[in-house]
């Protein structure tokens, strides 16, 4: 059983591999809200909501160090929910994202 035990708490470090994630938002009267996830350890996501009564056209910049930015465009309907993932050749350790919504 101490074996398990010892065996379990050797693994623990292995699991906490998170990456900062830095938004920078201009929502130019967009009611959109905005949540970061990390999913791998050379992709995450951008989760999108509109909470507003007209569409919203949203655009994220990611960016990872040295490797070239990389955009998703989308329109959110009023009520409506969408991910933005993106995915780099290289192990991120920070990643910025510039999120820019504009009301339809």
């Amino acid at each position: 059983m101490k074996k398990i035990i010892c065996l379990l708490f050797a693994f623990v470090p292995l699991a906490a591999n998170a990456y900062p994630i830095e938004v920078e938002k201009q929502f130019n009267g967009a009611e959109v809200s905005a949540t970061t996830q990390e999913i791998d350890h050379n992709m995450a996501a951008l989760m999108l909501y509109n909470y507003g009564q007209s569409e919203a056209e949203c655009s994220a910049v990611f960016r990872n160090g040295p490797e070239a930015p990389r955009t998703r465009r989308t329109l959110l309907a009023p009520g409506a929910s969408n991910n933005m993932t993106v995915k780099f050749t290289r192990s991120v350790i920070r990643l910025r994202v510039n999120l820019t919504c504009n009301l339809k």
